[in-house]
């Protein structure tokens, strides 16, 4: 789910032409797919970069892997797994265990590369973790810990939308059939009393599938009107004439929702406890370091993301996009229950059994380390 639902944001420019057929070729495609396919909610999985040799080793001992396969997305609200591998503060935890990484597209191609044994531990958005273990009975993930919240916005052209309550009739980008944003726009929609078909994305509101590399330029053709994308995508939009008419924010109880978790696969967890509890450790590391040193923290995941992705953001992108995410070790686990809702409410989900979903054991023993209260798992931890 946080859901969600990013990728990485090396921006095309194809031609006005070429926007419209695979913007049409892609409504064919979702219409083809069958509503709960894949590993997303009706959405299917890309291509993600292959994984990147073991890096080289801190001092100290190994633990009780050789090595840990690390899964996350080129994005700023994976911030948390961009700034902790730039800066070395999992690899210090890890000692002489070495780290893998393998950079994703879309949360479907990690789930299923988690469940390959391909990665072992990843950076994931809510909707595709929920669909994940309720796909495998249960049987493929745990939610560890959180990473982020907030970096959702609706932005829209301000030459055809000036109030929320002009969205009739209006074509609405989201990232992917069944994400996390295409989840929280479909049940926005739906309280405002729009009716839209979940699949195909057609009613009184035209979802478009759009995939946040092309999101830009489909705005600048005029192909869509608006778009409920996450972070770095919604301020990219702004620099282009967008103007924000929502962040999410606003529609949660003290503006805190999931939109990154830390997921395990369970075989891993059973085998390598130790592992995983460095890889926790690195992660509230490397959380306090950003809040200490916002500015580096943010310079660092620029630099991760030029690595990954091929380029880096420009400063009127990244500012505002860095400022308006929150990364927390708290899973939020309480909103996560909300946003499988909202995915029921939308029709893309029968009602999930998310019962033993997360695993808060070792995050909250890093936690008590450090002098700091447990965060709770909503009732939804496993026995």
């Amino acid at each position: 789910m946080a859901p969600s639902t990013s990728v990485r944001h090396t921006l095309l420019r194809p031609n006005t032409g070429r926007i419209r057929r695979a913007a049409a070729a892609a409504v064919a495609a979702i219409a083809a797919a069958g509503l709960l396919s894949a590993c997303g909610y009706g959405s299917k999985s890309t291509d993600s970069k292959a994984a990147a040799p073991a890096a080289s080793a801190a001092s100290g001992a190994k633990l009780s892997a050789d090595t840990v396969k690390i899964g996350y997305f080129a994005n700023l609200t994976h911030g948390t797994a961009l700034v902790g591998l730039k800066q070395g503060l999992f690899q210090k935890e890890l000692g002489a265990t070495q780290i893998k990484t393998q950079v994703f597209n879309a949360g479907p191609a990690e789930i299923e590369a988690l469940n390959a044994g391909s990665i072992d531990i990843g950076w994931l958005g809510p909707s595709p973790a929920i669909n994940g273990y309720t796909k495998s009975e249960g049987k493929s993930l745990r939610i560890i810990g959180g990473s982020a919240s907030g970096g959702v916005k609706l932005v829209v052209n301000p030459d055809k939308i000036h109030s929320l309550d002009e969205l009739r009739g209006k074509k609405i980008a989201t990232p992917q059939l069944g994400n996390t944003q295409d989840v929280a726009l479909l049940n926005y929609l739906a309280e405002k009393g729009l009716k839209v078909d979940p699949q195909s994305g057609a009613g009184d509101v035209s979802v478009v599938r759009t995939d946040n590399k092309v999101t830009p330029d489909a705005y600048k053709s005029g192909s869509i009107d608006a778009a409920w994308v996450p972070e770095p995508t919604a301020s990219k939009l702004v620099t282009l004439g967008a103007k924000v008419l929502l962040n999410e924010k606003q529609l949660w109880p003290d503006g805190k929702f999931v939109i990154t978790n830390i997921i395990v696969s369970q075989k891993f967890l059973t085998e390598h406890p130790d592992v995983v509890e460095a890889v926790l450790r690195g992660s509230v590391n490397t959380n306090a370091f950003i809040k200490a040193n916002p500015d580096q923290a943010k310079a660092a995941a620029n630099e991760q993301i030029k690595t990954d992705a091929g380029s880096a953001l420009e400063p009127a992108v990244l500012d505002p996009a860095w400022s308006d995410i929150d990364f927390l070790d708290d899973p939020l686990a309480g909103t996560l229950q909300n946003e499988a809702d909202h995915a029921v409410t939308a029709g893309l989900l029968k009602k999930p059994n998310l019962a033993g979903i997360y695993d808060l054991t070792l995050l909250n023993k890093v936690l008590k380390e450090k002098g700091r209260p447990a965060v709770a798992d909503a009732g939804l931890g496993s026995k």
